[in-house]
């Protein structure tokens, strides 16, 4: 942590209150995925430890804590049930076949309750995404975590449980109710990027298969796939390397490939001629808030690398995970923080002061001067670029070689924030996207943006600072590339292909000379505002350690506690970072008011016992929406891990 902080004695974590044994609410939502069209109730899972997985398909943390939770159902499948209840943040997550879809795309390998009205979620009082409830084998609730990064404290709380219910009788083994989807044939299975080679062939990451493939010039016959097909971190040759979700790829200047191995938070070097991969960066694991931010490229962890290009002389990583944008340079083998901060949401400026939310594409304007950035969570279109002797911040001229960031800075074309989404073209400063997830440079100087979750492809203009339509009708569109030798001088129609995620294939379009103008709707996250009332406002980080485990405070405090709002005028006192996980605000406005707080929680803490004891993060960041009215809450509890009296 870079801010100044008291001694350690002076940390303090609220008290748990004492609180009577909660029974766990019904599960309620519209219908049930991955169980065979059949309905289940707590009642049936009674005997058994069930975990509730609240998630929504767009939250890359979302999808860190499936990817955490396999072991654990693995290691206690005869006594654990984990449940995933879909709460959709936006209008398209709240179909059904698009939740169904996201079910087999990520791999789920248990119950989903499809809840689109959030009707489980207030239930519970969720307040974030991911969050997970423990309830023990006889029906209550015995645990809460916000974010990532528990299960360490789950599987031992699920130890106790195997353990005291065992003893008591009430322990029922059975395996979890899972009825696995049909497989689908195909040449592809929800693909997510592609890449044109300089011989008119394409490289698709076939995603969910964990391949690459390389399609002829036709886009839809395969030439060669490269991957065994199987979930796994291996270099090799073609048939043999592994990978876990691929995503971006980027052509180097030496003719090989990137990959942005997205599960496996590494980059991979693909060799075109032979096929053979080899780890370039990432060391496997995912980064944790206060692991190196820099230095060689393999001892580096990295978080969700979801897209790469080559930018200014290396390579450029959307580091979806942590809400950043991280350069990794080829020739030192190094990799670097280059822009964002790790807050989550919409804030322009020098680079090393920005926040991004979880970008997802990348793209270099035709003139080199700008990497656009698909900025997925805040519906936003954004850009990098060097920054002039009178841009803003007056930065200094070294480039992206660190974390300051200096010489770049950030800027938003299109988006509001985390919570406001739609389509509707027009003025960019009114134009709405959902959820983009690619954006790719024409000719022309204007840029197409793959809006995911409006299932278009739409272009924003920087001459007149217009956005409109260019194709509707398609599914989840993720990435696209110019179709080689389409320059766009010849007929001023060039033609740009699609990868269609949802429909499996790519999709050639000829790129209207006029396009549509889409008037369109406007949307807000489903999430209710929760009402506060105006004045103060009492902040409580619920956090209690794990069983078994301490605050670690041998280097200093143990929590930090980061508070802002959107917009900024919201908050008139208590703003900015501190050690305490608890705090009073005051809250400006009449009654009416609207905004978002913006909290960010970290908890360090380690095993009690042992000569080299575990130690373990704990963190998570809440945008909060409020309202002020009078009659409103006077205490906004966010529980990070543990259970709010």
């Amino acid at each position: 942590m870079n801010d100044a902080a008291p001694a350690p004695s002076s940390v303090s974590v609220p008290e748990p209150r004492s609180r009577a044994r909660v029974r766990a609410p019904e599960l309620r939502g519209r219908s049930w995925i991955n169980t065979g069209g059949e309905e289940l109730s707590l009642a049936e899972l009674r005997g058994r430890t069930v975990i509730l997985d609240f998630w929504t398909f767009c939250c890359i943390n979302c999808l860190h804590v499936i990817d955490e939770l396999r072991e654990l159902e693995e290691r206690h499948k005869d006594t654990v049930v984990v449940v995933g209840v879909h709460s959709p943040k936006f209008v398209h997550e709240a179909e059904h076949a698009a939740v169904v879809d996201a079910v087999e795309r990520y791999g789920v390998a248990h119950p989903v309750l499809d809840d689109p009205e959030l009707a489980t979620w207030k239930q519970y009082a969720v307040r974030a995404w991911p969050t997970l409830v423990v309830i023990d084998p006889e029906g209550y609730v015995v645990a809460q975590h916000a974010g990532e990064g528990h299960v360490h404290a789950i599987e031992r709380r699920v130890t106790e449980l195997e353990a005291e219910h065992g003893a008591k009788g009430t322990l029922r083994r059975g395996r979890a109710p899972f009825t696995p989807p049909e497989p689908v044939a195909g040449e592809l299975r929800f693909p997510g990027k592609v890449l044109a080679l300089p011989g008119g062939t394409f490289l698709v990451s076939d995603t969910t298969r964990h391949q690459v493939v390389e399609l002829a010039a036709d886009g839809e016959t395969v030439l060669r796939r490269i991957g065994s097909g199987e979930r796994g971190l291996a270099d090799g040759a073609a048939e043999a390397v592994r990978f876990n979700e691929p995503q971006g790829l980027a052509l180097l200047p030496g003719g090989e490939v990137l990959v942005a191995d997205t599960v496996n938070h590494a980059l991979r070097r693909l060799d075109p001629a032979t096929g053979a991969v080899v780890t370039v960066a990432g060391t496997g694991a995912q980064w944790w808030q206060g692991a190196p931010t820099e230095g060689p490229a393999r001892e580096v962890a990295l978080s969700s690398p979801w897209d790469v290009a080559w930018f200014e002389g290396r390579v450029w990583v959307a580091m979806a995970g942590v809400h950043q944008l991280w350069t990794y340079d080829p020739e030192s083998g190094t990799v670097a923080a280059a822009a964002g901060t790790t807050n989550e949401g919409l804030v322009d400026g020098p680079a090393a002061e920005a926040w991004f939310a979880q970008p997802s594409g990348l793209a270099v304007a035709a003139d080199g001067s700008r990497l656009w950035v698909a900025d997925s969570e805040t519906s936003a279109l954004r850009w990098i670029e060097r920054e002039r002797a009178h841009g803003a911040g007056g930065a200094g001229s070294s480039g992206a070689d660190g974390r300051t960031g200096g010489g770049f800075v950030v800027r938003t074309a299109v988006g509001t924030g985390l919570f406001d989404f739609g389509h509707r073209d027009g003025p960019a400063d009114q134009a709405l996207l959902q959820h983009p997830l690619g954006v790719t440079a024409l000719p022309d100087g204007s840029v197409a943006v793959c809006d995911t979750y409006n299932h278009a492809l739409r272009r924003y203009d920087p001459a007149t600072g217009e956005v409109s339509t260019l194709a509707t009708e398609l599914r989840e569109p993720s990435g696209a590339v110019l179709a080689p030798g389409a320059s766009g001088e010849a007929d001023g129609a060039p033609e740009i292909v699609v990868v269609e995620s949802a429909r499996h294939r790519l999709t050639g379009l000829r790129l209207p000379e006029d396009a549509v103008r889409v008037e369109g709707v406007a949307h807000r996250t489903q999430r209710a505002a929760t009402e506060v009332a105006p004045g103060a406002l009492r902040l409580d980080v619920v956090f209690q350690a794990p069983a078994g485990q301490k605050l670690d405070t041998r280097y200093g405090p143990a929590t930090r506690l980061v508070v802002s709002s959107t917009p900024p005028e919201l908050l008139a006192e208590g703003e900015g970072p501190g050690t305490e996980l608890h705090r009073e605000v005051r809250l400006s406005g009449t009654e009416g008011t609207e905004g978002v707080l913006h909290v960010s929680a970290m908890a360090a803490s380690c095993d009690e016992e042992g000569e080299y004891p575990a130690c373990h993060m704990h963190q998570q960041d809440w945008g909060v929406p409020v309202r002020l009215t009078a009659g409103g809450a006077d205490r906004l509890p966010l529980v990070l891990a543990g259970l709010d009296g």
